[in-house]
């Protein structure tokens, strides 16, 4: 029996699409066995791997501000801090622990003092997930074990690769970026979030390539910093990750 891995990739606001991804895929029975995340993807992916349903996961995202993820920071490293990001997911998930997770759970950070990748797998989750969702320039950097850690994306932002590692036979991936479009930035935060993800657009192409089935929902239409998108970005993400996955099923009955 094939064991299922789900890679959640980064994209800030525009991850509010992989709630409705989890939604598609509790609708079409595909169980879930292995689960990585990157950036935003990292935060579903702890939340759904504590056994967090799409429903809960949603009631959480729309009740979301930027500000209550963010405070300013005095940090020489950063305009804010995402400290109220770990307390967040304190408030919903506990204190806890990676390895502690009810599906085995992986989380993608950038050690930005190397530039190498950093899989964390065990350690207090909040910490981890700050890390992984620190983006350069917007959020200092977060120490964990000695390392100063930022978004995963830089090395791997849809972690195909790692949920293979963690060992799934057969991987979907959530690609939030293939199908959006850049809009005139309205402010300095667009600025660097459309500049930080139009730089690791190229290697988003090929972390999928391993993967059995992926997911590009059109996000076309949306930005990245308005919360206000959160409930379209949802049923965006359900209706074009269950027509996608119903297609491969088809096509695979036919192969």
């Amino acid at each position: 029996m094939n064991k299922t891995g789900l890679a959640l990739g980064g994209g800030a606001i525009l991850g509010a699409a992989h709630i409705g991804t989890l939604r598609a895929l509790k609708e079409l029975e595909i169980d879930v066995h292995y689960i990585s995340g990157t950036s935003i993807g990292a935060l579903i992916a702890a939340f759904y791997a504590f056994g967090k349903s799409w429903e809960d996961i949603q009631t959480i995202a729309m009740e979301l501000k930027w500000m209550d993820v963010s405070r300013i920071s005095l940090s020489l490293y950063g305009l804010l801090s995402n400290v109220k990001l770990g307390e967040l997911i304190i408030k919903h998930l506990g204190d806890q622990r990676i390895e502690d997770a009810q599906i085995p759970l992986a989380i993608i950070a950038t050690d930005i003092s190397t530039g190498e990748k950093v899989v964390l797998r065990e350690g207090n989750v909040a910490k981890a997930i700050m890390g992984s969702t620190c983006i350069p320039g917007v959020f200092k950097p977060v120490e964990v074990n000695g390392k100063m850690l930022v978004d995963g994306g830089i090395v791997e932002n849809i972690p195909v690769e790692t949920v293979k590692s963690l060992g799934a036979d057969f991987i979907i991936g959530i690609d939030l970026n293939a199908k959006h479009q850049y809009k005139r930035p309205n402010n300095i935060l667009d600025v660097i979030i459309n500049s930080f993800h139009l730089l690791i657009q190229n290697s988003d192409k090929i972390q999928t390539e391993a993967c059995h089935l992926l997911v590009q929902p059109n996000l076309s239409q949306f930005n990245r910093s308005d919360t206000k998108q959160v409930k379209a970005l949802i049923e965006q993400g359900y209706k074009d990750s269950k027509s996608q996955i119903e297609f491969y099923k088809q096509q695979s009955k036919k192969s």
